[in-house]
C-alpha cells in the first residue's frame, strides 16, 4: 500500500500541520469553486475540529467549504452519538461557514432511505472522477479493531458494493449507521487518517507495516486511485512504528 506517514510530538502540531494543508488547499480554490471535505467522528477529530475553531476561525476561508460526512449514526443531530453534533458543536457553530454549506446525513430519518437520499446528494453536488463523486478531502480516523468511517471487519462486501452509502449494523451497540462505502471513500483526491494516542499504535503498526493478519482490517483496503494516502500521527500513535516516518 503507498502511503506517507507523518509524525509530530504532539496532538496539538498535528492539529496545526492540518491547519496548514487545509489553509494551502483552500488557497487553490478558484473563485466560484468549492472544496469538498468528508468529516470523521471520533475523539481525535473532535481534538482537530476544536484546535481549528479556537486558533483558525478567522484564518481559513472557510465560505470555500461544503462539509459532508463519512459516516453517521442512526441518531438525531441532537443525541451525544451524532456525528454532526459534535462536528458543530466542537467546530461548525464556531467559525464562518455557511449553513448552505452544510451537508449532514439525516440519522433521524428511515436509514435507507436516507442512505439513498445522502448518495443522490453526494452525486449532485460533487464533481464526479472514474464515473464517482470525487471528495476533494476524506478524514479517517481508525478503529480498535481496524474500521474506517462505519465499515467494520465483517462487512468486507461494502468495499465492493455498487452503492456510494449503505446501512450497517453494528450488533455490539444494537446501532444503525449510514456509512460511505469503500469504492466512494478510495475515489477521493486525499485521504488523511488521523490517529493519536498509545492505545492505537500496535494497530496502526500492523497496517500500516502490512503485518500478517492484517488485510483483514478494513483499513488496510484504504487505497486511493490518487495515491494520496496520508497517515497524520502523534508520537504515541507511532511508537510501534519500525517503518521510515514522515515519508
Amino acid at each position: 500500500m503507498s502511503h506517507s506517514v507523518r509524525v509530530f510530538p504532539t496532538r496539538e502540531a498535528l492539529a496545526q500541520n492540518f491547519a496548514a494543508i487545509l489553509i494551502k488547499d483552500l488557497d487553490r480554490v478558484e473563485p466560484d469553486h468549492f472544496y469538498t471535505i468528508a468529516l470523521s467522528g471520533g475523539s481525535t477529530p473532535e481534538y482537530i475540529f476544536r484546535y481549528l475553531a479556537e486558533n483558525y476561525a478567522e484564518r481559513i476561508s472557510w465560505e470555500k467549504l461544503l462539509v459532508f460526512w463519512g459516516d453517521e449514526r442512526c441518531v438525531p443531530p441532537e443525541d451525544e452519538e451524532s456525528n454532526y453534533r459534535m462536528a458543530f458543536e466542537s467546530l461548525l457553530q464556531n467559525v464562518p461557514i455557511p449553513d448552505a454549506n452544510i451537508f449532514r446525513i439525516r440519522g433521524e430519518d428511515d436509514p435507507p432511505a436516507e442512505a439513498r437520499q445522502y448518495a443522490e446528494l453526494v452525486s449532485s453536488t460533487i464533481p464526479e472522477y472514474r464515473d464517482l463523486p470525487q471528495f476533494d478531502l476524506m478524514l479517517l480516523g481508525l478503529g480498535d479493531d481496524g474500521h474506517i468511517a462505519s465499515i467494520f471487519p465483517d462487512r468486507p462486501d461494502l468495499f465492493t458494493s455498487g452503492e456510494l452509502f449503505e446501512v450497517v449494523y453494528r450488533p455490539d451497540r444494537k446501532q444503525k449507521r449510514i456509512t460511505a462505502t469503500g469504492r466512494l471513500i478510495n475515489n477521493s483526491s486525499k485521504i488523511y487518517y488521523i490517529v493519536t494516542g498509545k492505545g492505537k499504535a500496535s494497530i496502526v503498526s500492523a497496517i500500516v507495516e502490512g503485518k500478517s493478519g492484517s488485510e483483514l482490517y478494513p483499513a488496510s483496503r484504504i487505497m486511493p486511485g490518487s495515491g494520496h494516502l496520508v497517515w497524520m500521527l502523534d508520537n504515541e500513535a507511532a511508537s510501534m512504528l519500525k517503518v521510515g516516518k514522515n515519508q
